[in-house]
């Protein structure tokens, strides 16, 4: 199945300098569990969970760090005709659980490992 019938079309963000303590809100505020770094409607950086708890490790005070300074830069990404497998598989080899999902060249959306967990369970 191709990600356009699996990911989620809705694009939820962060600006780079945004402090992690907005950043941690956002997530909880909308139940998910990364956002995108976007600077316009391009994708500069992934926040996760993972990356607001090493933050909590490494730093005395998260309210005075921003987003940029924890989000991972290397962005890999996922176009909407894509086979879902074949993403899947993309995803694991990398050790990441959320892929934005882009169409010329700008986010429309992203997709998760748990999307894709769902569509293999339902599949069966």
């Amino acid at each position: 199945m191709r990600i356009g019938n699996v990911y989620r079309p809705v694009v939820f963000g962060c600006r780079a300098d945004e402090r992690l303590s907005e950043v941690a809100r956002r997530m909880v505020e909308k139940k998910v569990g990364a956002l995108a770094v976007l600077e316009g409607d391009q994708v500069t950086g992934i926040i996760t969970e993972r990356d607001l708890v090493a933050a909590m490790a490494l730093f005395i005070d998260p309210a005075s760090v921003n987003a940029a300074a924890c989000a991972p830069t290397e962005v890999k990404t996922a176009g909407l005709e894509e086979d879902s497998r074949e993403v899947a598989r993309r995803m694991l080899d990398a050790g990441i659980r959320h892929l934005p999902v882009e169409q010329d060249g700008r986010m429309v959306g992203m997709v998760s490992m748990r999307d894709l967990l769902a569509l293999e369970t339902w599949a069966s």
